[in-house]
């Protein structure tokens, strides 16, 4: 059993390692010089796991990122399609061919699915005529390990495709992810499940076990002790709720890529961007990223003086050897501690002007108000004036989610009226944005009975509605997501509720917080009722014929949470938190990051160009 990487952490490297093996084997299979044509959305995942060096070493030539739009590519006699699944690439690829057959120039022809092949794709291709000319190969990336506590399948259309398309095709992807993930570190001794999806994949991934299972498996090897499976529709709030750690407002403001940010001149303070890893490898990130942003510049401008004070020690150096020593060793460590630190510092400096202007502070007050179920007639006015200002339309969305969300939908009068005033604002195009986020379940409209006839009864009705416990309400009396002291300490927190200003408390971080100590759902009835999907426990723990489990390590306080639909950044630190709270190591797995913008776009009509 390989040793975990780092202070109880397994050693997630190892899926790194089995993709790079399998993309280099399935490269060999086109012996000789090939172009590889990568898929936008795969090249950053591409770059954690393979250098162009070692492409290079396997022959391949030239790396060109897919263009759809273009009908023909010129290069080499063989050429690699590494891409994801998609009808539309599909047919690209079909034009690229008959393009080539058109001028009777003839390639041998890959494609590489990622993470595997549809039988909707291979009908394209049939129907195109093209399947005779195609290799066609699959490579699984499972876990794209992001740094040491969190693992991404870098699937972002999960949310969109399973709770909008009721599509279950990366169900698969995602149990198999976690069959991968037990060949290495051992069967997972308890299972519980969260939401529709997750009791899915649990089903799916015991059937793939039991199908694949190898009677001399090591029951004694238990690197995780418990598995959380959570759907995102169990709690669309937390990821519309504007992020104030610093690491969620690095991807709100600047956008981090697969664990990769690129920061321009405004952040370098030169003519060309810098490109950061952002993991806990930087030590200097990882002080800061897990604060609220409130404590970050005052804590990176005393680091940056005290490297100062460390450069100025040259000044006192005596001797020819210990200047040497000085360059030799901690110069250029210096250096480089130096251009990070600028580069957080304009970082921060970014967010800060961002946050300080375009009424920042108003719309966090709107939206924590929202939370809290008070001043709803203030709200919808000011969500009226963003429209009619034309502010941005994710923006006020947002509130219109959050209004619907935490109050089990919005008053039929106040919803035409919102929903007419976003049309006549931003296009009416985004009637297809109404209805997918109702489709979701996000944006709803209140049933106010058959009462509501008169036009008094309309007016009572939809006061009544807008006063209404709902389900948020009941979960956050239960749950105690809204914390009762308004005095919460940003600096040295010791509730999950600081990422959020102590505003609110992540709801799918307080349902892991309850699984975890009580060993289950026994006594969340009341709970898990206003929870979509129902929930459902395992337990897997089978006795050792050998040696009993390895007793150095508390395996069992090991618990790996998998977000289906993806998570933020804000609930990962929540979650680390807690593991320091309550003893536990977290390992977040999820189908993607993402926030509160990214996840409405990946629903949204796209405006026309």
């Amino acid at each position: 059993m390989a040793a975990p990487s780092v202070k109880g952490f397994p050693d997630f490297q190892r899926f790194k390692i089995l993709a790079k093996d399998d993309l280099t084997s399935l490269l060999d299979q086109s012996p000789g010089k090939k172009d590889l044509v990568i898929d936008g959305d795969l090249m950053k995942p591409l770059d954690r796991i393979a250098s162009v060096s070692l492409l290079k070493q396997r022959g391949v030539d030239k790396i060109f990122k897919f263009d759809g739009t273009l009908k023909s590519m010129h290069g080499c006699e063989q050429r690699v399609y590494l891409v994801q699944p998609r009808m539309t690439t599909m047919k690209a690829i079909a034009d690229h061919i008959n393009s080539d057959k058109n001028i009777n120039f003839m390639r041998k022809y890959s494609i590489i699915f990622v993470p595997r092949k549809l039988h909707t794709c291979l009908s394209v291709l049939e129907y195109e005529g093209v399947m005779g000319y195609v290799t066609l190969h699959e490579l699984h990336l499972d876990f794209v390990p992001l740094d040491k506590d969190i693992l991404s399948l870098e699937l972002p259309e999960f949310l969109k495709s399973f709770y909008l398309e009721n599509d279950q095709t990366w169900i698969h992807s995602v149990a198999r992810s976690l069959v991968r993930l037990q060949a290495l570190t051992g069967e997972i001794g308890h299972v519980h499940c969260i939401g529709k999806g997750a009791k899915m994949v649990n089903d799916l991934m015991n059937y793939l076990m039991k199908r694949d299972n190898n009677s001399d498996q090591d029951f004694s090897r238990h690197e995780i002790g418990s598995l959380i499976l959570i759907d995102r529709d169990v709690d669309y709030v937390t990821p519309l709720c504007s992020q104030l750690t610093y690491e969620g407002l690095l991807d709100e403001t600047f956008g981090i890529k697969c664990g990769t940010i690129e920061f321009g001149p405004e952040v370098t303070g030169k003519q060309q961007s810098a490109k950061l890893l952002l993991n806990s490898d930087d030590a200097i990130f990882e002080d800061v990223r897990n604060r609220h942003f409130s404590n970050v510049l005052g804590y990176l401008s005393s680091k940056a003086k005290l490297l100062q004070q460390d450069f100025d020690k040259r000044h006192g150096l005596k001797s020819v050897g210990d200047m040497k020593d000085f360059v030799a060793n901690e110069l250029r460590r210096l250096k480089e501690q130096k251009s990070v630190l600028a580069n957080h510092i304009g970082a921060c400096e970014q967010i800060l002007g961002k946050k300080t202007k375009g009424g920042f502070e108003e719309y966090l007050q709107a939206e924590h108000s929202l939370l809290e179920g008070t001043s709803l007639r203030e709200n919808v006015t000011y969500i009226e004036e963003l429209l009619f200002k034309q502010d941005n339309m994710l923006k006020t969305l947002k509130l219109i989610c959050l209004l619907s969300l935490t109050q089990d939908g919005i008053s039929p009068q106040t919803y035409k009226s919102l929903k007419t005033q976003y049309l006549q604002s931003h296009g009416f195009e985004q009637l297809v944005t109404f209805s997918n986020l109702k489709s979701l379940g996000i944006v709803t409209e209140q049933e106010t009975g058959s009462q509501a006839s008169t036009p008094l009864n309309k007016v009572t009705s939809g006061m009544a509605a807008m006063t209404r416990r709902s389900t948020f309400k009941t979960l956050c009396k239960k749950l105690s997501l809204i914390p009762k002291s308004e005095d919460i300490d940003l600096k040295t927190p010791t509730d999950m509720s600081y990422v959020y200003s102590g505003a609110y408390t992540p709801l799918s971080c307080k349902l892991v917080e309850q699984v975890i100590t009580r060993g289950g759902f026994t006594g969340m009835e009341e709970i898990t009722k206003c929870l979509p999907g129902g929930v459902h426990s395992e337990n897997h723990v089978k006795r050792s014929k050998g040696k009993s489990a390895r007793q150095d390590r508390p395996v069992s306080k090991v618990v790996l949470v998998y977000f289906l639909g993806g998570c933020t950044y804000s609930e990962i630190t929540a979650l680390r938190f807690l593991g320091r709270l309550k003893g536990y190591v977290f390992v977040i797995a999820t189908t993607a990051i993402i926030n509160s913008s990214t996840m409405l776009e990946s629903v949204m009509e796209k405006p026309p160009i």
